[in-house]
């Protein structure tokens, strides 16, 4: 339907977005038009390899410092995981955001498999029950968001995974702090200088070289990954190899 306004002129290299539409279109088929950003300026294509080059360069200079800085605390917090489930505890993985896929990615190779057929492993992200989430940040607002999941569901025995590129997002800050109410073992993944969680953790693994909150959670998943793969080893391939 028109507006019976003439609409303004638009300038060259742009494609109608749906607002304009809506506001201007004369047909319904018109207002379906796409949302189009504006040309990109040219970049040349060394620029751009160059840009490329320095992203890659920082992610893996985040990942060999946080080697050399907590190599040996990984070892300790992978021991902690298998003494957990060899115990017959569970894992429980939380943050926010990128935090929280990253928390159900890694529970994910858990439950399902990593790179070997194996049993499926207990472990739970309390990121993904929807009616939970959103009844706690109701009732009780975000900074209980985890710490009633973990109250709920944890006891003794079990060992959390706590995520946060900061090291201070409240609602994982209460979290660890019901962990050690419950004496629930537990291990942080953050960055810089590891915020408040710092100190409330039994194994820190911090990602010291940024505070780039991407470069910090490629190095999340890395870590993620590496204790996936030597729970693996650890648990199952001496078993595989004596068949």
């Amino acid at each position: 339907m028109g507006t019976g306004v003439a609409p303004p002129p638009l300038r060259p290299g742009y494609i109608l977005s749906a607002a304009y539409c809506n506001e201007h279109a004369r047909s319904c088929q018109e207002t379906l038009a796409l949302t189009v950003f504006p040309p990109l300026p040219k970049i040349e294509l060394l620029t751009m390899k160059q840009k490329i080059a320095a992203i890659f360069a920082d992610s893996v200079a985040a990942k060999q410092q946080f080697l050399h800085d907590c190599g040996d605390t990984l070892v300790r917090a992978t021991e902690e995981v298998v003494q957990t489930l060899q115990s017959g505890g569970k894992i429980l993985l939380f943050g926010n955001g990128g935090s929280a896929a990253d928390a159900q990615h890694i529970a994910a190779e858990f439950v399902n498999r990593y790179l070997i057929e194996r049993p499926p492993l207990p472990a739970i992200a309390l990121t993904t029950d929807t009616s939970a989430l959103t009844s706690i940040v109701n009732d009780y607002g975000v900074a209980d968001l985890f710490a009633k999941q973990i109250r709920a569901l944890g006891k003794p025995g079990d060992v959390a995974i706590a995520l946060s590129t900061s090291g201070n997002s409240p609602n994982v800050l209460r979290a660890l702090d019901m962990c050690r109410d419950l004496r629930i073992r537990t291990i942080g993944l953050t960055g810089g200088n590891g915020g408040e969680m710092a100190g409330k953790v039994d194994h820190l693994l911090c990602v010291s070289a940024t505070r780039i909150t991407p470069r910090i959670q490629e190095v999340h998943i890395l870590i993620g990954h590496t204790i996936c793969e030597l729970v693996d080893h650890l648990l199952f391939e001496p078993t595989r190899s004596s068949q």
